[in-house]
Protein backbone atom coordinates (compact mmCIF):
# COMPACT_ATOMS: atom_id res chain seq x y z
CA UNK A 1 0.00 0.00 0.00
CA UNK A 2 1.31 3.41 -0.95
CA UNK A 3 0.31 6.17 1.40
CA UNK A 4 1.76 9.14 -0.42
CA UNK A 5 2.92 9.73 -3.98
CA UNK A 6 4.11 13.33 -3.83
CA UNK A 7 0.90 14.94 -5.07
CA UNK A 8 0.66 18.72 -5.01
CA UNK A 9 -2.97 19.82 -4.87
CA UNK A 10 -4.29 23.00 -3.25
CA UNK A 11 -3.38 23.66 0.38
CA UNK A 12 -5.91 24.52 3.04
CA UNK A 13 -4.16 27.18 5.08
CA UNK A 14 -1.70 30.01 4.89
CA UNK A 15 1.99 29.93 4.09
CA UNK A 16 4.44 32.53 5.34
CA UNK A 17 7.40 33.60 3.26
CA UNK A 18 9.94 34.76 5.84
CA UNK A 19 12.48 36.80 3.91
CA UNK A 20 15.66 38.69 4.63
CA UNK A 21 16.07 42.33 3.58
CA UNK A 22 19.85 41.92 3.32
CA UNK A 23 20.83 41.25 -0.32
CA UNK A 24 17.32 42.46 -1.14
CA UNK A 25 17.81 42.39 -4.91
CA UNK A 26 18.38 38.64 -4.78
CA UNK A 27 15.81 37.90 -2.06
CA UNK A 28 13.09 39.81 -3.90
CA UNK A 29 13.60 37.45 -6.86
CA UNK A 30 13.30 34.46 -4.49
CA UNK A 31 10.06 35.90 -3.08
CA UNK A 32 8.72 36.37 -6.59
CA UNK A 33 9.55 32.76 -7.49
CA UNK A 34 8.00 31.37 -4.29
CA UNK A 35 4.87 33.50 -4.64
CA UNK A 36 4.46 32.51 -8.28
CA UNK A 37 4.69 28.79 -7.57
CA UNK A 38 2.27 29.00 -4.64
CA UNK A 39 -0.29 30.83 -6.76
CA UNK A 40 0.16 28.29 -9.58
CA UNK A 41 -0.71 25.58 -7.07
CA UNK A 42 -3.96 27.22 -6.08
CA UNK A 43 -3.13 29.49 -3.16
CA UNK A 44 -5.00 32.79 -3.16
CA UNK A 45 -3.05 36.01 -2.48
CA UNK A 46 -4.46 36.19 1.06
CA UNK A 47 -3.01 32.72 1.77
CA UNK A 48 0.56 33.95 1.26
CA UNK A 49 2.03 36.26 3.91
CA UNK A 50 5.43 37.91 3.49
CA UNK A 51 7.35 38.62 6.69
CA UNK A 52 10.58 40.64 6.29
CA UNK A 53 13.52 40.47 8.68
CA UNK A 54 16.84 42.35 8.67
CA UNK A 55 19.14 39.50 7.62
CA UNK A 56 19.47 35.76 7.17
CA UNK A 57 20.57 35.30 10.78
CA UNK A 58 17.14 36.49 11.97
CA UNK A 59 15.21 33.96 9.86
CA UNK A 60 15.22 31.24 12.53
CA UNK A 61 13.81 33.51 15.23
CA UNK A 62 11.15 34.95 12.93
CA UNK A 63 10.14 31.48 11.73
CA UNK A 64 9.85 30.30 15.33
CA UNK A 65 7.65 33.28 16.16
CA UNK A 66 5.46 32.64 13.11
CA UNK A 67 5.22 28.92 13.90
CA UNK A 68 4.25 29.65 17.48
CA UNK A 69 1.15 31.57 16.34
CA UNK A 70 -0.37 28.41 14.85
CA UNK A 71 -1.58 30.45 11.84
CA UNK A 72 0.58 28.78 9.21
CA UNK A 73 0.46 25.45 7.41
CA UNK A 74 4.08 25.97 6.37
CA UNK A 75 6.93 28.45 6.25
CA UNK A 76 9.41 29.27 3.50
CA UNK A 77 12.64 30.92 4.64
CA UNK A 78 14.26 33.07 1.95
CA UNK A 79 17.63 34.76 2.15
CA UNK A 80 21.07 35.08 0.63
CA UNK A 81 24.42 34.72 2.35
CA UNK A 82 27.45 35.47 0.17
CA UNK A 83 30.88 34.24 1.22
CA UNK A 84 33.33 37.01 2.02
CA UNK A 85 36.92 37.16 3.17
CA UNK A 86 36.12 36.34 6.80
CA UNK A 87 34.56 33.44 8.72
CA UNK A 88 31.30 35.39 9.11
CA UNK A 89 29.71 33.42 6.24
CA UNK A 90 30.32 30.08 7.97
CA UNK A 91 28.77 31.25 11.24
CA UNK A 92 25.69 32.77 9.60
CA UNK A 93 25.06 29.94 7.12
CA UNK A 94 25.41 27.27 9.81
CA UNK A 95 23.21 29.12 12.29
CA UNK A 96 20.47 29.68 9.71
CA UNK A 97 20.32 26.03 8.71
CA UNK A 98 20.32 24.80 12.31
CA UNK A 99 17.74 27.35 13.41
CA UNK A 100 15.30 26.49 10.64
CA UNK A 101 15.68 22.75 11.24
CA UNK A 102 14.99 23.34 14.92
CA UNK A 103 11.79 25.27 14.11
CA UNK A 104 10.55 22.49 11.83
CA UNK A 105 11.16 19.83 14.46
CA UNK A 106 9.92 21.77 17.49
CA UNK A 107 6.68 22.91 15.85
CA UNK A 108 6.20 19.90 13.53
CA UNK A 109 5.75 22.37 10.69
CA UNK A 110 7.12 22.19 7.14
CA UNK A 111 9.88 24.80 6.74
CA UNK A 112 11.38 25.33 3.30
CA UNK A 113 15.06 26.25 3.03
CA UNK A 114 15.27 28.90 0.33
CA UNK A 115 18.43 30.48 1.69
CA UNK A 116 21.20 30.80 -0.85
CA UNK A 117 24.68 30.16 0.51
CA UNK A 118 26.96 31.12 -2.34
CA UNK A 119 30.50 32.21 -3.11
CA UNK A 120 29.62 35.18 -5.32
CA UNK A 121 26.86 37.53 -6.40
CA UNK A 122 26.95 35.83 -9.81
CA UNK A 123 26.08 32.48 -8.21
CA UNK A 124 23.26 34.17 -6.29
CA UNK A 125 21.80 35.66 -9.48
CA UNK A 126 21.98 32.25 -11.18
CA UNK A 127 20.01 30.65 -8.33
CA UNK A 128 17.45 33.46 -8.04
CA UNK A 129 15.85 32.90 -11.41
CA UNK A 130 18.40 32.85 -14.18
CA UNK A 131 20.58 29.88 -15.22
CA UNK A 132 19.96 27.47 -12.33
CA UNK A 133 16.26 28.15 -11.73
CA UNK A 134 14.75 29.85 -8.72
CA UNK A 135 15.54 28.35 -5.33
CA UNK A 136 12.61 30.29 -3.83
CA UNK A 137 10.27 28.36 -6.11
CA UNK A 138 11.93 25.08 -5.17
CA UNK A 139 11.64 25.80 -1.43
CA UNK A 140 7.95 26.68 -1.82
CA UNK A 141 7.32 23.46 -3.75
CA UNK A 142 9.06 21.47 -1.02
CA UNK A 143 6.82 23.05 1.61
CA UNK A 144 3.69 22.26 -0.41
CA UNK A 145 4.77 18.65 -0.74
CA UNK A 146 5.60 18.35 2.95
CA UNK A 147 2.21 19.84 3.92
CA UNK A 148 0.51 17.17 1.80
CA UNK A 149 2.72 14.45 3.26
CA UNK A 150 1.94 15.63 6.79
CA UNK A 151 -1.79 15.58 6.03
CA UNK A 152 -1.58 12.11 4.45
CA UNK A 153 0.26 10.72 7.45
CA UNK A 154 -2.30 12.17 9.85
CA UNK A 155 -5.27 10.78 7.85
Amino acid sequence: MRLYEGNLGPVDGTIALVASRFNEFIVDALIKGATDILRRHGLAPEQVHVIRVPGAYELGFACAQAAQTGRYAGLVALGCVIRGATAHFDHVAGAVGSGLQQVAMQYQLPVGFGVLTVDSIEQAIERAGSKVGNKGSEAALAVLEMIHLQQALKA
